[in-house]
């Protein structure tokens, strides 16, 4: 296969750091003849390199897999993240918009989401472009469904790191914390808000949060939403207090667990590192089989 580092331009002009992985031998969708493409959702914070052995795996199935950094992470980074103005919706609307659109425009997308990626699908400026999604950690973020220990953590990353950090640095320290790359202020301040309800988004009475969730309508793609109960950021009730926001897709709930994929842990961050995946990512890729998906895998 070859992985090629392009670069993709957002509807607002922003350049975009992103890996393509081609496939050897490229398996085209029945109805269309056209190439498949496996389009990576990031989880927050987490550069496009984490995803790499995931890519590689479905470029090993046939498929083009294709991620980016967002805005501000990794190598779509420009400069000091002090200052740089942007909210968190543009990662969902103008970063993973303009992935999605560069597989669209070359063949039928599939969407596999990380956190983030669940959070992003229905902002996307055409969600209709997308065949069937499979979300791995997806949850509403709010604190109230995490177990106590983890619940007081995150409380006081909101409520006294963060603050703190943000008005010295003008920025959130995320890399300090051992949580990923380091985050612009607009994405802290509007993730934290929105981590301050139970079904995040959903229930934020603000007016961009409503229009937010009013895009989801639009959404109607099967998806697969995946959590493994030993997640402590997106456990299985909030996985499902997010997602009873989908009102028009049929979305099935998978419990995933240690003992299940034959390992010790996977956490928040585990689903796409190498020792889950042997077990895992078989799976995704069938179940996206099961929802049109054609790989080397299910001949």
């Amino acid at each position: 296969m070859l992985s090629q580092d392009i670069t993709l331009t957002a509807a607002d002009g922003y350049p975009l750091a992103a890996t393509l992985h081609t496939p050897d031998q490229a398996v085209l969708d029945r109805a269309s003849n056209r190439p498949q493409y496996i389009v990576i959702g990031c989880a927050t914070a987490v550069p496009r390199g984490f995803y790499k052995r995931f890519c590689e795996h479905a470029a090993s199935l046939g498929l083009h897999a294709i991620v980016a950094d967002y805005r501000g992470i990794g190598d779509s980074k420009q400069g000091d993240l002090k200052g740089f103005k942007m909210d968190y919706a543009d990662w969902s609307v103008l970063d993973l918009g303009a992935v999605v659109q560069y597989a669209h425009e070359r063949g039928e997308v599939y969407l596999v989401g990380h956190s983030l990626g669940g959070h992003a699908i229905g902002q996307l400026p055409e969600p209709s472009w997308i065949k069937a999604a499979y979300f791995c950690g997806s949850g509403a973020g709010w604190a109230g469904w995490m177990p106590l220990a983890e619940r007081i953590k995150v409380w006081f990353l909101w409520n006294v790191l963060g603050p703190i950090a943000t008005t010295i640095l003008g920025y959130q320290p995320m890399s300090k914390f051992g949580i990923g790359e380091d985050i612009p202020l607009g994405v802290y301040r509007d993730w934290k808000r929105w981590c301050s309800f139970p079904r995040y988004f959903f229930d934020d009475p603000a007016a961009d949060a409503k229009a937010i969730a009013a895009k989801f309508d639009r959404v109607r793609m099967p998806i697969a939403a995946a959590v493994s109960t030993d997640d402590l950021w997106a456990p299985p009730k909030s996985r499902d207090a997010f997602f009873s926001g989908f009102r028009n897709a049929r979305v099935e709930r998978i419990d995933l667990s240690p003992a299940q994929l034959g390992t010790k842990k996977i956490g928040h961050m585990g689903y796409y590192r190498k020792e889950v995946g042997a077990t895992l990512w078989p799976q995704i890729m069938s179940w996206l089989g099961q929802n049109g998906l054609r790989s080397l895998q299910a001949k």
